[in-house]
């Protein structure tokens, strides 16, 4: 049996619907769940007194329920004649008050503010299948009619899924009106039909006087009784797609593996707009015995590598040996007590994310790291005009703290990282004043980039303060910290075009300038451009920048970086024995190998490490090679059916031991960094 139109333009004409309920006969068609799935928002809004007109009413039993439990006052129009005769011949003896009357909702002869309810239950979601201007026009005298209509205080429900189209048009529609919305997801669990998994929502429109300079009031509730306000439309509509997004995940995960997808999803609180719970759905290639667990990530380890990333993510999966494994981060912004009560938060909600033939009353186990969920205290929030809002935090992890700068932009991205020490320690006290330990590098590619010191001719005899050097991105100041603590003969000047960078690397993360550590708030291309122009020299350019551009492949440096004129620039900024170390991190192959070329062409020779665990890659480019490849231990051997060399790489014992005397006191082995570095053929 055919009851679904052929065009969606049907679900305008009366023939439509005629014939659908020819076909359908008597049996009720539940638009969006049934009564005791409504009841709970319809009687909180509707009272037995009220004059309710539901709209589109079709073979519906809602008014019936209603009727059943003392609201008498309702009216149902249908622009089917068909269903209309149904349900007349179908009520007027058991519910002789209420009426069933053929009307157009577009077109209605009641009187002005004659209904203090208007019911609509899939009416809406019928009639705009689309934006087209014909469509719009419908939608905009039926809402002209339904407020008409409605009397003053007044309330229109309607029962939807909320697709594009309709969210769109009743967020731009009624707030021009000043109506008040408020918005109900609709627990639709218990329906009998079961393959109907849309999250259905209860609108709920007052009818106000809309009064000058009126702040528009926009709630969403997600559980009975708690309702949020929020001040901004576009962040609504993010609460309601994560809800249509889960409820659709929640239906394709049910059914199938999703080895082959990386599916992610946000759980919220009942009284926050922002995310309580991040969860990553990791499925098995292999049938396992073992099918489902949870594992709980403690705070502050969200952005390990294991936790942040697929590949870590499908590692952690292999290790622990589950079909499917949700691994849960949890959020800044929000207070967790331990990981009991994590447990039990989560228990009902991801047994709703079971896989496929789980069998029920099975125990599923909740994994982490121990018993310790972690410790995070927010320090400072604030804004960057270059990039976004911030939170600067501290976090515990195992035993130690760190001091973190994280983008809201990237919230799974530590930004900048320092670690903090205790000084200043007295006796019969626990710790003493936590500060910045100068000694501490975050990043292993700043490691790598340190060892492109190597580089140079001679580092060894140079005096204090002769190596001139340029470090372009300043971040938490780490790196520049760290050259400056470590390598006396530095004069380094860094450049960072963000004064927010600036001031927070140096209200939270230690960084202090002096004659020998300078920054300057500029954009660092027209800088470089600037030291050329004033026929100055470098012995060491660094360029660590990130990209805000996110439609491109390469997140570090940007690609105005990596351009020939710039690169040129850098060329002629460099001594003759002057070295160009650059983290790049660039996911798309093909430009990766553009840059590279890019630069090959350009200097001398070129060297590159790949970081382990990261994406990053440091390049090393030099003017010249007055300091040979044996001088600084590299041996070339060429890789068979390739364009590149592959260095025995060992430092000479002289550099080395320079090298690593710099660091002396740290856990930082420099001349470890030379292995597996490759030297790119031109």
């Amino acid at each position: 049996m055919n009851l679904l139109p052929q065009s969606h333009t049907e679900f305008h004409s009366p023939e439509y619907w005629d014939n659908f309920f020819k076909k359908r006969g008597t049996k009720a068609f539940e638009w969006y769940g049934e009564y005791p799935e409504l009841c709970g928002v319809l009687h909180k809004y509707i009272k037995p007194k009220d004059k309710l007109l539901v709209v589109g009413c079709g073979n519906s039993v809602i008014s019936e329920n209603l009727y059943d439990v003392g609201y008498h006052g309702i009216v149902n129009i249908d622009i089917s004649d068909i269903v209309i005769r149904q349900m007349i011949d179908k009520n007027q003896s058991k519910r002789p008050d209420m009426k069933f009357l053929k009307k157009d909702v577009k077109q209605m002869d009641f009187e002005d503010g004659e209904f203090g309810v208007v019911f609509d239950k899939g009416t809406l979601d019928a009639l705009m299948v689309d934006e087209t201007e014909s469509v719009v026009a419908d939608i905009d005298a039926m809402f002209k009619e339904i407020g008409r209509v409605l009397k003053q205080g007044g309330r229109y429900i309607i029962i939807t899924l909320l697709q594009d189209q309709i969210l769109k048009k009743v967020f731009s529609y009624f707030p021009e009106l000043g109506w008040p919305i408020r918005i109900h997801l609709i627990s639709t669990d218990s329906s009998e039909n079961k393959d109907f998994h849309m999250p259905v929502f209860a609108v709920v429109l007052t009818k106000f006087k809309k009064l000058p300079n009126m702040k528009q009031i926009l709630e969403v509730s997600t559980v009975e009784d708690k309702v949020e306000r929020f001040d901004d439309v576009d962040k609504v509509k993010g609460v309601l797609k994560e809800m249509q997004y889960y409820a659709l995940i929640r239906q394709q995960i049910s059914k199938r593996n999703m080895s082959k997808e990386h599916v992610s999803l946000c759980l919220y609180s009942d009284i926050s707009t922002s995310p309580r719970y991040t969860l990553h759905i990791v499925d098995s290639t292999q049938n396992l015995k073992q099918k489902f667990a949870i594992f709980i990530v403690p705070q502050g380890r969200e952005t390990d590598w294991l936790f942040a990333t697929e590949a870590g993510r499908m590692q952690l999966s292999d290790s622990a040996g589950f079909e499917r494994l949700i691994v849960v981060c949890l959020h800044r912004d929000h207070t967790y007590t331990d990981l009991d009560s994590i447990k039990t938060e989560l228990s009902a909600k991801v047994m709703e994310l079971t896989p496929p033939n789980f069998k029920r009353g099975v125990q599923v186990p909740f994994l982490s790291l121990g018993q310790d969920i972690g410790k995070r205290h927010i320090k400072c929030k604030g804004h960057s005009d270059m990039s976004g809002e911030y939170v600067i935090e501290d976090v515990e992890v195992d035993g130690d703290v760190y001091r973190r700068l994280v983008f809201s932009s990237n919230p799974n991205i530590v930004q900048s990282e320092a670690k903090l020490k205790s000084v200043g320690k007295k006796k019969g006290k626990k710790a003493g004043k936590l500060t910045i330990d100068p000694d501490y590098l975050a990043c292993q590619h700043h490691i790598s980039m340190i060892a492109g010191l190597g580089f140079i001719p001679d580092i060894h005899q140079m005096k204090d303060g002769k190596l001139s050097a340029l470090l372009i991105g300043l971040g938490g100041g780490g790196l520049a910290t760290f050259l400056h603590q470590h390598f006396k003969q530095i004069n380094l000047s860094v450049v960072d075009i963000d004064e927010a960078i600036v001031k927070i690397a140096t209200d939270w993360f230690g960084f202090v300038q002096d004659e020998l550590l300078t920054v300057h708030v500029s954009d660092g291309i027209e800088l470089v451009k600037k030291e050329v122009e004033n026929g100055l020299k470098r012995d060491v350019i660094m360029l660590d920048v990130d990209s805000k551009d996110t439609s491109v492949g390469m997140s570090c440096p940007p690609q105005a970086f990596v351009e020939e004129e710039f690169l040129l620039n850098i060329k002629k900024l460099l001594d003759n024995n002057g070295v160009l170390i650059l983290n790049l991190v660039c996911r798309d192959e093909d430009m990766k190998k553009t840059v590279i070329k890019r630069l090959t062409g350009i200097f001398h020779q070129v060297v590159v490490k790949d970081i382990e665990e990261e994406v990053n890659q440091i390049v090393y480019a030099q003017n010249s090679m007055e300091q040979t490849n044996s001088e600084i231990g590299l041996t070339n051997d060429t890789c068979h059916n390739c364009a590149i060399k592959n260095p025995q790489t060992l430092l000479s014992p002289e550099t080395s031991k320079y090298l690593n005397s710099c660091v002396k006191g740290t856990d930082i082995d420099l001349s470890d960094q030379f292995k597996n570095m490759i030297i790119v053929d031109r």
